[in-house]
């Protein structure tokens, strides 16, 4: 899964795609022709301590995007990073094929129904808190258990809505320290118990650039690192900046354990 951040503020900064249609379509051909299998497209940066914006500056953002993508590569899945339902419903009438909500419905009260409604595949990942304040709300009694019974309690709505075909994502550097990113990583092969697809988000985060004192823009070796690592734990999917990269380790991983 390839990140087109339509943000001006994402943490990495050579991300960051202009919110105009030759920049946009230029960024996902290349995703495409280096192996992306999906394009997540977001609008609304969720660093730490990242800046609200309304619902109205996102759709301008990320709509007419998914509308250009879809329309110049029909082939390739799309999937829209919000946590807000009418950006979602918008972005699935734009073209958009999955959506990516970092708060398994808990930002938005009409998410889940929306999700329910539209009928496409849905992407919930754990977090506490919002992006403004989840680096504050770190404190977990054993950090594992705690995520699979958040997820446990989220399938189990899900299920009641109709909600079919959902992949888990743990939530790198949403709501937890570096350590418990590492322990998180460590124990990916705890999330198997909950039989759906896991999609793991590493790419240049900070549990890799501050454990390496470098900066995101060197980070891409370490990030190679931790997916290679991921993979051996049962990670689905990979979420990342440089698809090329992401792809070939996949490709030795399947040469090996395939």
């Amino acid at each position: 899964m390839g990140i087109l951040n339509l943000t001006p503020d994402s943490f990495f900064k050579e991300s960051r795609v202009k919110t105009e249609e030759y920049s946009i379509l230029k960024a996902a051909e290349k995703m495409i022709s280096e192996g992306a299998d999906f394009l997540d497209l977001g609008g609304y940066s969720t660093r730490p301590g990242a800046e609200d914006i309304s619902p109205d500056e996102e759709m301008k953002r990320v709509v007419p995007a998914i509308e250009w993508v879809k329309k110049n590569f029909p082939e390739i899945l799309i999937s829209v990073d919000t946590f807000r339902s009418e950006v979602a419903k918008e972005a699935v009438d734009s073209g958009s094929d999955l959506i990516n909500d970092i708060s398994a419905g808990c930002l938005d009260p009409n998410m889940l129904l929306t999700v329910s409604k539209l009928g496409v595949p849905y992407i919930a990942m754990h977090m506490k808190g919002t992006p403004q304040n989840m680096q504050s709300q770190t404190d977990y009694s054993d950090l594992i258990p705690e995520i699979l019974s958040y997820f446990a309690q989220k399938l189990e709505h899900f299920r009641k809505l109709g909600i079919k075909d959902v992949f888990i994502d743990p939530g790198f550097g949403f709501a937890k320290t570096r350590e418990q990113n590492f322990d998180l990583l460590r124990d990916l092969k705890s999330f198997r118990v909950l039989g759906l697809p896991v999609l793991v988000g590493v790419s240049r985060k900070s549990m890799i650039y501050k454990t390496l004192q470098i900066s995101p823009s060197e980070a891409l070796n370490g990030t190679t690192a931790l997916n290679m690592f991921a993979l051996l734990q049962g990670a689905n999917i990979l979420r990342v900046h440089d698809v090329k990269e992401a792809k070939e380790t996949i490709t030795l991983f399947e040469q090996l354990y395939t």
